[in-house]
């Protein structure tokens, strides 16, 4: 439930237009509400700042349209993560309005505009081009939830007068989600040339050796450049939740 959502509902009981027991009701589903496979957790934009947002992979469409219904007649804009094209084809069929960010491997439906939340930009910077996906989800999460992006992609190590050019831009941000695979060596460089927290994210691009983005995750954990803080393996979401809690207002 949005805070848009609760304060239009209060306004109209103020003016007349909702009563009392037509509040009760809608509001009978705080914190939670069972919808048979899953406890959609409407509370949770209310208490956090964030809406509840569903993890798509290993669900049915038929799961994910049921609890998108739940949170979709709350008022809550809706982010589905890691959901392939065809089930987001699939969701878009029930939900016109949804739509599909392929590249991100994501699915929204926006209800309203969101409340802008940030102090700054959030710049979201990838090593390689096979590294945008996760990219992209983190880039995507982050204005989902309200803030104001910029993206710097293919600027890896290998080449490091690419990410040298961008100089700038790096300056210019308040907080930075690197993301890498391989030796996942570019956030210490990046966390080394500015003053402000960097996210990495190790992603499960490599050769055999890379162990599925083990050897990017040891290393990005390991580096030698201070305000350096590592999430999960592709895990673009939860840096971006983490970058939004930093950037917020």
């Amino acid at each position: 439930m949005s805070p848009e959502y609760l304060k239009k509902l209060l306004d109209d009981v103020k003016d007349g237009a909702t009563t009392v027991d037509e509040a009760v009701e809608c509001l009978r589903q705080l914190p939670y509400q069972d919808v048979d496979c899953a406890q959609v957790d409407h509370h949770r934009e209310l208490r956090q700042g964030m809406p509840e947002m569903i993890f798509g992979e290993g669900k049915s469409v038929e799961q994910i349209v049921r609890i998108m219904s739940a949170m979709a007649s709350k008022g809550s804009n809706i982010l589905v993560t890691r959901i392939s094209a065809e089930k987001s084809r699939e969701v878009v069929q029930a939900f016109p309005a949804a739509n599909c960010h392929e590249e991100a491997r994501c699915l929204t439906l926006q209800q309203h505009p969101p409340e802008p939340q940030g102090r700054g930009t959030i710049l979201v910077v990838s090593a390689g081009t096979s590294d945008i996906p996760v990219a992209a989800e983190a880039l995507l999460t982050a204005r989902f939830l309200g803030n104001e992006t910029s993206h710097v992609y293919d600027v890896g190590v290998a080449g490091i007068h690419r990410l040298l050019a961008r100089r700038e831009q790096l300056e210019a941000a308040t907080v930075i989600i690197v993301v890498a695979g391989m030796e996942g060596a570019l956030p210490s460089v990046v966390g080394g040339m500015v003053n402000k927290p960097v996210i990495a994210v190790p992603t499960s691009i490599g050769y055999g050796a890379s162990f599925g983005g083990i050897a990017a995750l040891l290393g990005m954990l390991n580096s030698c450049a201070a305000g350096v803080t590592v999430v999960n393996i592709d895990n673009g979401f939860g840096a971006a939740c983490a970058a939004n809690l930093i950037n917020r207002v």
